[in-house]
């Protein structure tokens, strides 16, 4: 093979909008506002490199800074976060906020992506006891978590495989299957529980609604029931 065959073959990417979405994921998934040292040493390159790609993004509302030049995910962001899955988020939100106020914990729906399954929407309790602050964006690979179980479970092994080749069908999502919702707990946090259910709407991302909680509870059950109700609830307005 030639060098000019090789680099035909080669698939074509732009270095500097994967580096630019990668700081946006960076920036999604902090705590806090970040230096734009700490910045660059995320995404391996100079500061020089990062302050360019930050001036773009900033242009664009998609990153803000402070007085003391530390850089944050900005309200562009948000704008184009309400694109995604709109009639989803739209069918969902009532029914978050119903599940949200009736089981006193964080309701949220989670969709496929790629590897993981990440947070699209959430929502907390007006008046909560002790719960867990789930953000939009949050991401979690499916080897841990109720969300990615429930949403394997949704799916045939032939469309599991057709979907995400290599990704491995976890027993947890037959079991989910039969049972209805999918239960997880010390996966992702320790001490941290979830239990969801698959949205199965044709055209759409395979979703699930979930819960997430502290400890245990006595009533997993009842949120699973809740969570089925949900999910068919949501299923039925985009049918």
């Amino acid at each position: 093979m030639t060098p000019q065959t090789a680099a035909k073959d080669k698939p074509l990417h732009s270095q500097t909008l994967s580096r630019g979405l990668r700081a946006l994921e960076i920036l999604a998934e902090a705590d806090s506002p970040m230096s734009i040292a700490g910045l660059s040493e995320a995404l391996g390159v100079h500061r020089s490199i990062a302050y360019r790609i930050l001036r773009t993004l900033e242009d664009h509302s998609l990153v803000v800074r402070d007085d003391a030049g530390r850089v944050q995910a900005g309200v562009g962001l948000a704008a184009l976060a309400r694109g995604v899955s709109r009639d989803l988020q739209s069918a969902a939100l009532p029914e978050l906020t119903t599940l949200a106020e009736s089981v006193g914990t964080t309701a949220f729906i989670a969709v496929w992506d790629q590897h993981g399954c990440v947070t699209l929407l959430t929502v907390e309790p007006r008046h909560p006891a002790a719960t867990l602050v789930q953000r939009p964006g949050t991401r979690h690979p499916f080897s841990s978590g109720a969300p990615g179980i429930a949403i394997q479970s949704g799916l045939t092994d032939e469309e599991w495989q057709r979907l995400a080749p290599g990704e491995p069908y976890r027993q947890e999502a037959v079991e989910a299957r039969d049972r209805g919702y999918a239960l997880s707990h010390d996966e992702v946090i320790p001490g941290v529980s979830s239990i969801a259910a698959p949205i199965r709407i044709p055209g759409q991302l395979p979703a699930s609604i979930a819960v997430v909680y502290l400890n245990q509870r006595d009533d997993v059950t009842e949120l699973g029931t809740a969570l089925i109700r949900a999910a068919a609830a949501i299923e039925a307005q985009l049918r």
